[in-house]
């Protein structure tokens, strides 16, 4: 796990700080790929900006874990490990099982919950597998918008984008993430029901059975 700064809610992002959310969120979204070679020119380009600015975005990722400098090869998407997994699922349970069983049933960020999880739903009828693990990121983020913490919000971002790196060497995404889409709605209905204490229950249970399935696949796929 690494860590970033954590700039002041009301402090003004730069370019540099932009490009790089922008490339994280890609990770997020699972448009980047673990050991996928990024082109300088290409993403310059496509994010119209100067080569010196995405170079300085490649730097603040590369100090997060995200992305990794070689020389005379460039940079590409790293590749968690299995240690990087089982730490990134320890904070998960710390940051997320608090955030839900301290919240506020009516917090705004259950809206947020809802419609991630209707969005899920649409995108497992329409057989989108990429796009209900991009819902399902979008969830759990939610989750920890309960929390009302700028720097936990920023710091599950990172662990969304490392988390969504392992998701991508599988090569079954139904299998991973199919069965989520009912169990985020069991623990949205616990929790609108007011029972915050069984929610975190849940989700503590939940996230141990997505953590045995991620690193069981894993395991298989770097064998």
């Amino acid at each position: 796990m690494h860590s970033r700064h954590y700039p002041s809610p009301a402090a003004t992002p730069s370019l540099t700080d932009t490009v790089a959310e922008t490339i994280r969120q890609q990770l997020i979204q699972g448009q980047l790929r673990a050991g996928q070679r990024l082109s300088e020119a290409g993403l310059s380009e496509q994010l119209e900006v100067s080569r010196n600015t995405l170079r300085e975005a490649f730097r603040i990722l590369s100090k997060e874990g995200l992305l990794r400098h070689e020389p005379n090869r460039g940079v590409s998407v790293v590749v968690p490990s299995i240690a990087d997994i089982i730490d990134i699922y320890r904070v998960r349970r710390l940051i997320e099982c608090q955030a839900l069983a301290q919240a506020w049933p009516r917090h705004p960020a259950h809206k947020r919950m809802e419609q991630a999880l209707a969005h899920a739903r649409r995108m497992r009828d329409a057989g989108d597998w990429l796009e209900v693990g991009s819902a399902n990121m979008l969830f759990h983020a939610s989750i920890v918008a309960l929390a009302d913490s700028a720097r936990l919000s920023t710091m599950f971002a990172d662990i969304s984008a490392e988390l969504r790196l392992a998701f991508g060497l599988l090569d079954d995404p139904e299998y991973l993430h199919a069965p989520f889409v009912d169990l985020n709605a069991r623990l949205l209905e616990l929790f609108e029901l007011g029972d915050t204490a069984a929610a975190a229950r849940h989700l503590e249970n939940y996230l141990t059975q997505s953590e045995r399935m991620v690193l069981s696949v894993y395991s298989a796929h770097v064998e």
